[in-house]
């Protein structure tokens, strides 16, 4: 990565207005429905609230509420909790790990913006959802699958996003069996995740008898011992929340490491191709989500370092925004009604479990994280997570 100049105010200015330019003209499309995980074309069909990332079309209004105070946006975010409230009560695809990607920035977020108690209600049903899925034989939420099984007893590095709903429950509870469980799996993930080289494993299998850790893989990524780009990521961003949550130094150390790995295999322009494997010149998609969500834990992370470590990760988180705003922002609703191009939702490999989607699109997750990284820069922002 070049030393890239870091985001002005007038930049910063002009993305955040340019995201409210394409998301307000969409409100009437996507307010009953959802922006479905990844453009087609640079343009999201519509979708029910399914699959793992819906909370991120939510979070975004709630980012832009708070941008503006428009009761447009709140009013929108409104009718999603409603439908999150619903998702879960009726059991609706929430037989996965990713409750907090589902409940955080929707529902979460609606009970500190607003004190709704749907949305705590909600947020409620999710964590204990998730308190299902812990295995004490390995100390960790299953991502996927039927419980138990052993072709799926596992855990992947995306879950410690999913966690701080669970430190969220606790507070709101006074329950602490919340808060030990994401501390239990917090303390798996660190000591399996990680490589020696500081590249980080997609996802970690375990023996269902005996709860030993027994491979890495990938199921993303380009290969099992590459870096999967969008994987260091929420390992950045992960570790930072982890600190948040447990006060471990651990976390501060590998942050460190994790994200100069992350740093340190990056193109010219900063924005990683979508596996850390590749760099400029060998024609792979970039993945520009995986540079937002690791500037927002740059960030996160920023606010317990001494201070000569708070402004180097500062700067970079600044560079990164910099380059996003720069090359991969979207700044005219007739361009995309999403606000962050050139992600990779999955991307087909000879050595991965995945078939080509979203491929140089956009997706939700980019384009919450990018408003977040904006919301980040521009204020003393209080986490939805």
């Amino acid at each position: 990565m070049e030393h890239i100049a870091e985001i002005t105010t007038q930049q910063l200015q002009t993305a955040v207005a340019d995201i409210l330019a394409v998301l307000k003209p969409t409100m009437p499309k996507f307010t009953h429905a959802f922006r479905d995980s990844n453009s087609r074309h640079n343009f999201y069909p519509a979708t029910p609230n399914v699959e793992w990332t819906t909370g991120f079309c939510t979070g975004t209004y709630w980012l832009a509420y708070e941008a503006t105070g428009d009761a447009l946006y709140k009013d929108a975010a409104l009718v999603q909790v409603d439908s999150f409230l619903q998702r879960i009560q009726n059991h609706v695809d929430v037989d996965h790990h990713d409750m907090g990607f589902l409940y955080s920035p929707s529902c979460v977020a609606a009970y500190k913006l607003t004190g709704n108690q749907t949305g705590h209600k909600a947020a409620l049903l999710a964590a204990d959802n998730l308190m299902a899925r812990f295995q004490e034989k390995g100390q960790f939420f299953q991502a996927w699958g039927t419980l138990g099984a052993k072709d799926n007893y596992r855990l992947i590095i995306d879950c410690l996003l999913n966690l701080p709903l669970l430190y969220w429950a606790s507070e709101q509870t006074g329950n602490p069996a919340y808060a030990q469980k994401a501390d239990a799996h917090t303390k798996t993930s660190l000591a399996h995740l990680v490589r020696q080289d500081y590249s980080t494993y997609h996802t970690y299998f375990f023996n269902p008898e005996t709860g030993e850790g027994t491979e890495g893989i990938t199921a993303q990524g380009y290969r099992n011992g590459s870096a999967w780009a969008r994987g260091q990521a929420w390992g950045v961003y992960g570790l930072a929340l982890s600190y948040r949550y447990t006060k471990n130094p651990e976390c501060i150390d590998l942050f460190y490491k994790v994200t100069d790995f992350f740093v340190d295999h990056l193109p010219k322009d900063g924005i990683p191709y979508w596996d850390l494997d590749f760099t400029d010149g060998d024609g792979e998609p970039k993945d520009s989500s995986a540079a937002a969500i690791a500037a927002c834990g740059m960030l996160e992370m920023a606010k317990y370092l001494p201070a000569d470590k708070a402004a180097h990760y500062t700067s970079l988180a600044k560079q990164l925004a910099a380059s996003l705003a720069t090359g991969y922002a979207v700044k005219s609703p007739e361009v995309s009604d999403g606000l962050l191009l050139h992600g990779v939702y999955a991307k087909k490999s000879p050595y991965n479990t995945v078939t080509n989607r979203g491929v140089d699109e956009c997706n939700t997750w980019g384009d919450y994280f990018w408003f977040e990284l904006l919301t980040r820069l521009s204020k003393n922002w209080e986490l939805y997570w």
